[in-house]
């Protein structure tokens, strides 16, 4: 007996008590995604939806956060598409192929006003294609262990710090050593566990291989342009805040640079300083872009 393929079978049990249940939405022909849902839905409740990662179903990953959400809300656990029990005959592999399936399961669910998104790693990538497509259906977002997109610089740094040659090798691992790897990699300490515990999880959890390595290739985009942000720091049209606000949106193609002593004029009132860091910004550029 496979053990976790038991311990799913009893949490289906458990979300059933507790008011959950197991639904298949069917989106189009050839395109099922599965959720777990409430058995009523509570009109007062807000509604949130909890997004999954790349090394498991819905379930599986968001088990105690459903225990601890489920009375003050409405809450939503999808599988997305090629996990657990969701799959399609379509060709698409892409974080916006995965939002538009989400968006309509949810419609087909009720789910018409606006919801909170708890995206974990791989569900981030999809919760800012949702965000962006849908924002009829977004009233705001908790993000762990994602961004708003996966660059080749992020990918290439992420593989150099732990050791491999690509994102398939860890996350869809073939072996029992493999599998052991991926969860301590992936955790501060995670517990000694006997050997049959990652030979069950390896039988389980790693479906449509095929499929979740070619979402894999889709999701590692081209690094986008560096953009530099010149600032005066006694701005007070256009402030520091909305300057830090918009370095965080950019990420990691976002860099700021503050001219003391400087306002929103800050190209005439402290040209020399200003040129210096236009300088430097330009030869950085320079040299980013004979790669």
């Amino acid at each position: 007996m496979n053990i976790l393929s038991w311990y799913v079978s009893v949490l289906y049990k458990i979300m059933k008590l507790i008011g959950m249940q197991p639904k298949e939405v069917e989106i189009e022909p050839g395109t099922v995604m599965h959720f777990f849902a409430p058995c009523e839905r509570d009109v007062q409740k807000p509604n949130v939806v909890l997004v999954h990662g790349f090394a498991g179903d819905g379930l599986v990953t968001w088990q105690l956060q459903i225990l601890s959400l489920r009375k003050k809300y409405n809450v939503y656990v999808p599988d997305l598409i090629f996990f657990g029990k969701s799959y399609s005959t379509r060709s698409e592999r892409s974080t916006r192929f995965q939002a538009d399936c989400l968006a309509k399961a949810l419609k087909k669910l009720g789910v018409e006003e606006k919801c909170v998104y708890v995206g974990f790693s791989y569900g981030g990538f999809v919760g800012f294609q949702f965000a962006e497509h849908y924002p009829e259906l977004v009233g705001s977002m908790v993000i762990t262990g994602s961004s708003v997109a996966w660059s080749e610089s992020l990918n290439r740094k992420a593989l150099n710090r732990i050791g491999f040659n690509s994102m398939a090798e860890v996350l869809l691992p073939t072996t029992v050593e493999g599998v052991k790897t991926l969860l301590h990699v992936g955790s501060y300490s995670f517990p000694p566990m006997p050997k049959f515990f990652y030979k069950h999880f390896l039988e389980v959890m790693f479906n449509n291989r095929k499929e979740r390595a070619e979402l894999l290739a889709g999701l590692v985009v081209p690094d986008e342009n560096t953009i530099y942000l010149l600032w005066g720091k006694e701005d007070v049209l256009v402030d520091q805040e909305a300057a830090i606000s918009l370095k965080e949106r950019l990420g990691g193609k976002g860099m700021l640079k503050m001219v003391e002593k400087a306002g929103h004029l800050v190209l005439q009132e402290r040209p020399f300083v200003f040129n210096d860091y236009l300088n430097e910004m330009l030869a950085s550029l320079a040299i980013e872009n004979s790669y």
